[in-house]
């Protein structure tokens, strides 16, 4: 309110985090629910498996809501996959260094613009065997329980996480689910002939383009 030009929480921040937030919000969650039809396509016995879950806890005579996700272990696991498999945002967004810091062997010097591999983390095959491959398993354990990874950071991670965390993960679970809950998906062309490789758009990734049917159920 001041106009403190020595501090961080000036109006320009403001405006530029506000139109960040917007941005960022719309545009990668369109992105990965195109993600994340495609691949249901290209793998239809996992579609198959989250409608069942679907009809199990939620049935058709009312809306998914948030509170179903502690009962769908593998709808959770699928969306979890989806976002990890496509790393759309694999360097990251531009951070700078507010001091010099010592880091291993290096001196990264005050006002230094860097980027961070999240690709390294999510395609860690310590953590994810066969990380190539589309596999809701990667977030189950032995009994089909939702398996946590703190390797699994798509929105970043410390007090720089993406502020629409909590947001994105609300309205993937209840847009998809919402989806198979109503309609089957029909791809044009055999599943085995699906392309699912992104295309590379600089700071993130878009799916190829396909087309579908919807059709009600």
């Amino acid at each position: 309110e001041n106009h403190n030009q020595q501090s961080i929480y000036t109006r320009e921040n403001l405006t530029a985090t506000l139109t960040d937030m917007l941005l960022a919000g719309t545009s990668t969650l369109k992105t990965t629910m195109r993600f994340a039809v495609l691949l249901l396509l290209k793998h239809p016995h996992v579609t198959a498996k989250v409608q069942q879950e679907i009809d199990h806890v939620v049935g058709r005579q009312r809306s998914p809501c948030m509170q179903d996700r502690k009962q769908m272990p593998y709808t959770d696991a699928v969306i979890h996959e989806v976002q990890r498999f496509i790393d759309i945002a694999p360097n990251n967004v531009p951070h700078e260094v507010t001091c010099d810091v010592k880091f291993r062997n290096y001196l990264i010097p005050k006002g230094t613009t860097i980027l961070t591999s999240l690709s390294s983390v999510l395609y860690d095959s310590n953590e994810f065997p066969n990380p190539e491959t589309f596999d809701p398993g990667h977030f189950l354990d032995a009994k089909g329980n939702f398996k946590k990874s703190d390797y699994f950071m798509p929105f970043s991670a410390g007090k720089r996480v993406c502020l629409g965390e909590g947001l994105a993960r609300m309205e993937l679970f209840l847009f998809l689910t919402t989806i198979l809950q109503n309609f089957k998906l029909k791809s044009l062309v055999p599943a085995k002939d699906i392309n699912d490789a992104p295309l590379v758009n600089g700071f993130s990734v878009l799916p190829p383009p396909f087309q579908l049917c919807f059709i009600p159920v």
